[in-house]
Formats: C-alpha cells, sequence, structure tokens
C-alpha cells in the first residue's frame, strides 16, 4: 500500500507516506490502488480505496482536490471540513459538492490527512513540526513554472510556518522526463537547473532538480524521496501505462498533541 512512509512517532508527530499500486480493489491493468481516475474507475473502488488508506494512517479524513495544473492553493480549516462529507473526494459524480479547483493545499489543524494524487509529476509534501503547519503541493510543469510551490510556502507562512521541511516524491527522472526541444528551451530561460537530457539522449526535464533548487531559495530544506515513477512497475506511471494509468497519493498530517 506505501511505497514510502514516515510515520508520526518518528517525525515529531507530522507522518508522511506515498502510496504505490498495492493493497487496492481497481482493475490490475489501472492498478489495485487508484486513488483518482473517477471518471474511468469504478466509484466504489475509489471510495474503498481511499477508506483503506485512511484506516491505514489512522486519520479522521482525508481532504482532496481537483488539481488543475495551477498555482492556487487550498487553505483547510473548520468550514472545510464541516463541508467535507464521506465521500467528498469523488467529488461531484458521487453527488458531493464539486471539488474545489487546487494544485496544493495547506493547514494548522490535526487528525486530517492532505492528499496530492499523482502518477508522473511531483509531489511536494512539507511541515513546519513546530507550528504543526502543514502543505501538500503538486508540482507538474505548468503548475512549477505558474508557482505552485512559492504560493504553498508563503501561505504556510501566513499560518505562522517558520523552519519548513519539504519531502518530495516519487516522480518521473529526469532521464524519462522527455519534452520537445522547444518546450526545454523555453523553460531554460527561467529555470535552467530543470532542462537535462534524457537517458536515450533527447531533450528532458529534472522536476526534481527544480524543484529542490527552489525550495533551497524559499528558505526550505528539501528531502528527496523519489524514485522514477516510469521505471519503477510499483508505482502508477501515465508515462508508462498511459492513459489507463492509476494515481498514487502523497499524503500528510499531524497527530493532536496531548493536552
Amino acid at each position: 500500500m506505501f511505497r514510502l512512509r514516515i510515520g508520526p512517532e518518528a517525525n515529531r508527530g507530522v507522518g508522511i507516506a506515498f502510496t504505490d499500486r498495492h493493497g487496492g480493489v481497481s482493475a490490475p491493468d489501472m492498478g489495485p490502488l487508484n486513488l483518482g481516475r473517477t471518471l474511468d474507475d469504478e466509484l466504489a473502488n475509489v471510495e474503498t480505496n481511499f477508506e483503506r488508506v485512511r484506516r491505514a494512517l489512522g486519520v479522521q479524513k482525508l481532504v482532496t482536490t481537483s488539481q488543475v495544473h495551477g498555482p492556487e492553493v487550498l487553505t483547510v480549516d473548520d468550514d472545510v471540513l464541516h463541508q467535507w462529507g464521506p465521500r467528498a473526494h469523488l467529488g461531484a459524480p458521487a453527488g458531493e459538492r464539486s471539488l474545489v479547483e487546487a494544485d496544493a493545499m495547506v493547514t494548522a489543524l490535526p487528525d486530517v490527512g492532505l492528499c496530492i494524487r499523482v502518477a508522473d509529476c511531483v509531489p511536494v509534501l512539507l511541515a513546519d513540526v513546530d507550528s504543526g503547519v502543514l502543505g501538500a503541493a503538486h508540482a507538474g510543469r505548468v503548475g512549477f513554472l505558474a508557482g505552485v510551490l512559492v504560493r504553498t510556502v508563503e501561505r504556510m507562512r501566513e499560518l505562522g510556518a517558520g523552519e519548513i521541511v519539504a519531502w518530495i516524491g516519487p516522480h518521473v527522472c529526469g532521464d524519462c522526463y522527455e519534452v520537445p526541444a522547444e518546450m526545454a528551451e523555453q523553460v531554460s530561460r527561467t529555470h535552467p537547473e530543470a532542462v537535462t537530457r534524457t537517458s536515450w539522449g533527447t531533450p528532458g526535464l529534472d522536476l526534481g532538480q527544480a524543484c529542490e533548487v527552489q525550495l533551497v531559495e524559499l528558505g526550505v530544506q528539501p528531502v528527496r524521496l523519489d524514485p522514477c515513477t516510469r521505471t519503477e512497475p510499483d508505482l502508477h506511471s501515465h508515462r508508462r501505462d498511459g492513459e489507463r494509468a492509476g494515481r498514487m497519493g502523497a499524503l500528510i498530517w499531524r497527530v493532536s498533541r496531548p493536552t
């Protein structure tokens, strides 16, 4: 179920996890533990998968968004949780309110998991363990270039975050992320550290490297926990599996502090 996991007991009350393809009920070709693709998978499957992950983490709720490759950040507060129904992560098809369009979330609340869903894009989980402020960002190429990480760190600091650590999770690596030469040239004008060559010699992008450089510039301590999704068969990958690829979850939560 989890490709990588650090429990809150080992991380001063903050837990992080990145799911894999296993331990769910979706179709094998999509990857049994699909946490997205609600228009292609059976909603009951996605609901069961989310519930299995929620129980494994021990959180009260898992909050998600409708990710649109932009810079918007949702602040998950008491009002958001009050409106978060038991099937809200399935979105409008389940009869709940439509998911908020945002590619990042922040919260200062305990016992709620923030869940970013990816299948090659870069998931970034962030925390200031002293203040208890958490963040989660979907840093795909478009969202990264639009400033989603910058906006996430800014919002966390507005909530009182000071020293922030960021965990960069599994994504397609620079050796495997081929892009047109024109796109690489365009990215190089603002983020030259992102431009690379694939293992077969064509223009590529290394978004993990770009995220790491930007986080350091923002005064955030980055930690790389990022095997390549395309070459790891236990992980979801759109570039490897095409339109049938499921979605993995990048999750962060904080346990209630004793009174």
